[in-house]
């Protein structure tokens, strides 16, 4: 992929860590913790799926250790956050589920393309990128003590994979790398936002006995 290619989608990296670190931040003030929790979290959530990715492809050390703007932006979002709380707090839900559905879709389109630069096997590729959008949230709940919201009902994981197969299958295509990304990235971010505008959400067990 282009050096132009490469910058685009490392600007993706950057502001999906940004909009997750300012999500993580928002976790921890809801769940009480203090300003320390609150800049774990803010961390945990912006990189952790990035950091299990890179160990998963072999780029070790993960390039939120070797690239200190990563931990210095997920650091300053937190303590923003912790700084404008009340600010923060009024902010509507609908604003922040799509900016969380724009995080969600710039980390799954940019750790589907971190794996293919690996050359990673597309069907990977896709977990990889999956993955990196999901990691991070995952963690901050299990932090939390709650069960991941990827593994609930709702159309967040399936938002991500949908959109990391859409990449994959344009650049298998012959798609040029930075229009099969924003494919990737509208279909993800299409789909959440639609699942949450029509409630859409995955069968449960329960639900099929009803």
């Amino acid at each position: 992929m282009g050096k132009k290619t490469d910058m685009v989608l490392s600007v993706a990296d950057m502001a999906g860590t940004v909009l997750f670190a300012v999500e993580g931040a928002m976790a921890a003030l809801r769940g009480g913790l203090d300003l320390f929790g609150v800049m774990v979290l803010s961390f945990a959530t912006a990189l952790g799926g990035g950091v299990l990715r890179d160990l998963l492809i072999g780029a070790a050390p993960p390039t939120a250790l070797r690239d200190w703007r990563y931990p210095a932006m997920a650091f300053a979002a937190g303590a923003a956050t912790f700084a404008g709380h009340a600010v923060v707090g009024q902010v509507p839900v609908g604003l922040m589920t799509t900016l969380d559905a724009a995080g969600l879709s710039l980390f799954a389109v940019a750790g589907t393309e971190k794996a293919l630069n690996r050359d990673i096997p597309p069907f990977s590729a896709v977990l990889m990128g999956t993955i990196t959008g999901v990691g991070g949230g995952t963690l901050r709940d299990i932090m939390l003590a709650q069960v991941p919201a990827i593994l609930r009902v709702d159309v967040y994981a399936t938002a991500a994979l949908l959109g990391a197969a859409v990449m994959t299958a344009a650049i298998r295509l012959g798609v040029a790398p930075r229009y099969a990304a924003l494919a990737g990235g509208g279909a993800c971010f299409a789909l959440r936002m639609v699942s949450v505008w029509r409630h859409w959400a995955l069968p449960t067990a329960m639900g099929l006995q009803g």
